[in-house]
């Protein structure tokens, strides 16, 4: 049994397709999957797929770049993240990679609406008592920063949750792992350009480890470059057990025991 712990299933191209996506799932053994949101009409969207199909839950949040005509409120996460089956906040976090990417482009001072939202992310998973789905994207030192600063420090209280599709150093592993969190890999192990990435592996405690597909981003090779979908988890499962020296069942049933430890303990 496979878990895939994070992808978009309402998001384009996945939205409108997800009997033909179960199948091929439950073909692959990939019997569970968390929908994550990116806006609050996804939030909405992701709920009501959770409600109407076992094995499937959901989070509330929006990502650190979607666009918004109103900027989400504590409240209207709070609200999202209290329906039921949603097991957590998110994604949320910081993405400093176009302005990095772009000459003339914005600043880091620029990005203050990005930090802001993280903020009201992060209080509104303590509201609720829920963890937080992080997205960090050059920008490891701020994300760990106002984690900090909001009190996300794995003490008593902390909302806690995963850095999802990790792509940092060891020594942000570490760090995040340091403040409670889990780490979650993606196909992004599998390509070949991604040596060091793959070295972080075996580092993440077996009982902090998680693995997701991001799809209908990231296919794992040998898909990359196509759609992806939950059902390429195994493929992901694959290449974490080859580089940790055990068997793919066994990362298969460590990593759903993990997502149960992390989201279902806390779920409405």
């Amino acid at each position: 049994m496979y878990t895939d712990s994070h992808c978009h299933l309402v998001a384009t191209p996945l939205r409108g397709q997800f009997d033909a996506i179960w199948a091929a799932m439950q073909q692959a053994r990939v019997t569970r999957a968390l929908c994550i949101s990116t806006s609050l009409p996804e939030c909405v969207l992701a709920q009501q797929l959770a409600a109407r199909q076992d094995g499937i839950w959901a989070t509330a949040g929006v990502h650190p770049e979607e666009a918004c005509a109103q900027e989400p409120a504590e409240q209207d996460l709070v609200r999202a993240a209290s329906q039921p089956k949603v097991v957590a906040v998110g994604e949320t976090g910081l993405d400093y990679y176009q302005m990095e990417s772009r000459k003339g482009g914005a600043s880091v001072a620029d990005l203050q609406w990005q930090r802001d939202r993280f903020r009201t992310h992060i209080r509104a998973a303590r509201r609720v008592g829920k963890p937080l789905v992080i997205h960090t994207r050059a920008a490891a030192a701020d994300t760990l920063r106002i984690l900090d600063e909001e009190g996300e420090d794995g003490s008593a209280g902390s909302a806690g949750g995963v850095f999802h599709c990790f792509t940092e150093t060891l020594d942000v592993a570490r760090a995040a792992l340091d403040r409670g969190f889990y780490i979650s890999m993606s196909g992004i192990i599998t390509f070949k350009n991604a040596a060091e990435l793959r070295s972080v592996v075996p580092f993440v405690p077996a009982d902090r480890l998680l693995i997701e597909t991001d799809s209908p981003y990231l296919a794992p090779v040998p898909y990359r470059g196509k759609t992806n979908t939950p059902a390429y988890v195994p493929w992901v499962a694959a290449c974490v057990a080859k580089l940790r020296g055990v068997s793919t069942e066994t990362i298969a049933e460590q990593t759903s025991a993990n997502f149960d430890h992390l989201f279902l303990a806390s779920a409405t």
